[in-house]
């Protein structure tokens, strides 16, 4: 009763006095109450305070204007809800353990893996953060909860062998053109249905894409790829500007789901394991530094803001981990 008590103050005040006058004021409080024992009256109207939905709608509108993706939002929306119904306490009351008890439940219950908790665990700090930096709440009780480690596992990449055999058999040339781009340009399939042809740069062997958060960035394609895209683009016959449209009318602009379908059918067919969107960009990455591209031009090259999230993609091959021990130090 004393440590909400305590707490309600503190978050009373939080207007009015810095962090050091806050724990300072805590302190004396915990000091003056130390030997005070305390009972609880029939409740008086209380001060008018946000509501769970109303903060997080608000951190919701924030991150909106940041520029995240509304898919990234509604993962965010549903995370944090998600703890609310669990937690079942307003966020100035929610404390360290009610999130550490939350999560290791969430594990046991739902058995999903380490990385999950830990994006789970990522959601929650960015969220009581920012609720600490608009000084809804004194201290965010995520920042005692440490990253969650899990196994590092060597995710697939495409080989030679596999990107020949998808090629030879698309049956026909915008699905040809679609494996090409992805295979030379390491774009995001997001970014590759939001392209349109006026977007292409054929002379450069390069277009513009628009990435997460909005950002714009170049990329760049082989002479393969600019043949097979000339020779899809030759075919059509409709007026719309995507870059890349349905093969029936009304000729539409191809969607995300669409590619991951093709991809899929296509792996299924020649015995390709996890043929996805998303493995063509990590093959890249992987390629592009086993020969010797520097990681900050990588970086660029897929457009990472941080460092450390290419370095997750780029999985240098092993044996020219081996060839390289015995030509340096072997």
């Amino acid at each position: 009763m004393k440590e909400q008590i305590i707490l309600n103050i503190t978050q009373e005040m939080l207007p009015y006095l810095d962090n050091a006058q806050l724990l300072q004021l805590q302190k004396v409080l915990e000091r003056a109450l130390w030997n005070v024992e305390i009972t609880e009256s029939e409740k008086t109207d209380a001060v008018p305070q946000m509501s769970n939905t109303e903060l997080l709608t608000a951190f919701i509108n924030a991150k909106k204007i940041e520029g995240c993706s509304e898919k990234t939002l509604k993962y965010y929306y549903s995370t944090i809800s998600r703890m609310f119904s669990d937690t079942d306490k307003h966020i100035t009351h929610i404390t360290t353990e009610d999130l550490r008890e939350y999560l290791a439940h969430y594990q046991e219950t739902s058995t999903c893996s380490k990385g999950n908790i830990d994006n789970i665990r990522r959601i929650l700090s960015s969220f009581f953060s920012w609720l600490e930096d608009e000084n809804y709440i004194l201290k965010s009780p995520v920042r005692r909860i440490h990253k969650i480690k899990s196994a590092k596992t060597v995710k697939e990449t495409y080989t030679d062998e596999a990107l020949e055999r998808m090629r030879d058999n698309c049956k026909n040339l915008r699905d040809l053109a679609i494996i090409d781009m992805l295979a030379s340009t390491g774009m995001r399939v997001g970014e590759l249905v939001g392209l349109n042809i006026a977007d292409v740069d054929f002379e450069s062997r390069e277009c513009i894409v628009f990435g997460k958060g909005s950002k714009e960035r170049p990329v760049y394609f082989d002479a393969r790829t600019k043949i097979h895209l000339k020779n899809y683009l030759e075919s059509r016959t409709d007026d719309n500007p995507a870059l890349f449209v349905s093969l029936l009318k009304p000729y539409s602009r191809l969607k995300v789901s669409g590619v991951e379908i093709r991809l899929r059918e296509l792996g299924r067919k020649l015995g390709i394991t996890k043929v996805h969107p998303h493995k063509f960009r990590r093959t890249l990455a992987t390629r592009a530094i086993d020969k010797g591209m520097p990681i900050e031009q990588v970086q660029k090259l897929l457009g990472h803001s941080k460092i450390d999230t290419t370095m997750q993609y780029a999985m240098v091959d092993q044996n020219n981990v081996k060839l390289s021990h015995r030509k340096y130090i072997g």
